[in-house]
């Protein structure tokens, strides 16, 4: 099997190109490296089978030979990156998502689109369901990559019904896990880095709001799941297990045994008051359910933390 897999330099990119690297799959991976690292993909490099092309997926995007899977998860996918990076974000999900539909189509190749838990926005339907239409505020900061995302799920399903390719669409929950970057905004690796350094640890607002944290391995597997099967989606893909940010950051001190005082900052515009997936879709159509407990993932990832060099800030 082969299998295209663009920002395959990214947190969760790179651990599907191990999973497929893992399953005797030959892997293509395509990235820009505009927030996703070599360094990611340093320990796969002597592995057979693999292939990293560094190639801008807005412009124009070839691969020689068969393939037969092309996963897309090219996209800046942290606030700190998306409000960086508005505009690259935007034509990402647009051109990029328009490019790699058209590299499916071109090899009859599987589709499977990287969606995210942000097309609900700011939910009134809780927990979410596939059949939700979501609550987006299409002129807000958050919207550069909400609404790049549910433009790439239509023109996903616009190639399925008139090109009839074979697509799939996998709406990720907060995924965590090793490999995120202690500095990329999200809440998880920054609570750790703070905890594991012993200072404050910055949740937003009073820390009410609610996330769903799902541990990248059961992220993946979910993934691969979907990739293997016929299913079109959108089908929701994350833990159902619910935790507020204050109990998201002690929990955290607690397994790092750190004396970090919790500080309470300003809330960013537009942040979803609350997160938890239905997966009941994913049970039935792929098999698929969550194993890994908050505790164990949080500790595997706290471990991984704990042994990398003095982490230095994005640039």
């Amino acid at each position: 099997m082969r299998v295209v897999v663009t920002g395959g330099a990214g947190f969760l990119g790179s651990h599907l190109c191990e999973k497929l690297l893992d399953g005797g799959a030959e892997v293509v991976c395509m990235d820009s490296f505009l927030t996703g690292s070599p360094r990611n993909l340093e320990h796969l490099l002597d592995r057979t089978g693999l292939r990293i092309v560094e190639c801008d997926l807005t412009g124009f995007v070839h691969v020689p030979g068969e393939v037969d899977l092309v996963l897309h998860f090219a996209s800046a996918a942290s606030p700190a990156d998306y409000l960086k990076h508005p505009i690259e974000t935007l034509k990402v999900g647009s051109l990029g998502t328009l490019h790699a539909l058209g590299l499916a189509k071109e090899k009859q190749a599987r589709f499977v689109l990287a969606s995210t838990s942000e097309v609900y926005g700011d939910p009134l339907e809780h927990p979410q369901r596939e059949t939700y239409w979501g609550n987006v505020n299409p002129v807000g900061p958050r919207s550069v990559y909400d609404e790049a995302k549910r433009f790439a799920e239509s023109l996903t399903t616009a190639y399925r019904n008139s090109h009839d390719v074979d697509t799939g669409i996998v709406r990720i929950f907060n995924t965590y896990g090793p490999r995120m970057r202690p500095f990329d905004g999200r809440a998880i690796p920054t609570f750790i880095r703070q905890a594991l350094a012993d200072e404050p640890i910055t949740v937003t607002g009073d820390g009410s709001q609610t996330r769903s944290i799902c541990y990248v391995d059961d992220t993946v597997d979910g993934i691969l799941r979907m990739a293997a099967s016929d299913f079109a989606g959108p089908v929701n893909i994350g833990n159902p297990d619910e935790l507020t940010m204050v109990e998201l950051a002690g929990l955290i001190r607690e397994l790092a045994g750190s004396s970090s005082p919790i500080e309470f900052i300003d809330r960013p515009v537009d942040d979803p008051s609350v997160r938890r997936p239905d997966t009941s879709l994913a049970e039935t159509e792929l098999g698929w359910r969550p194993v890994v407990g908050a505790e164990e993932g949080l500790r595997r990832t706290i471990e991984w933390f704990s042994k990398l060099d003095s982490p230095v800030p994005a640039t």
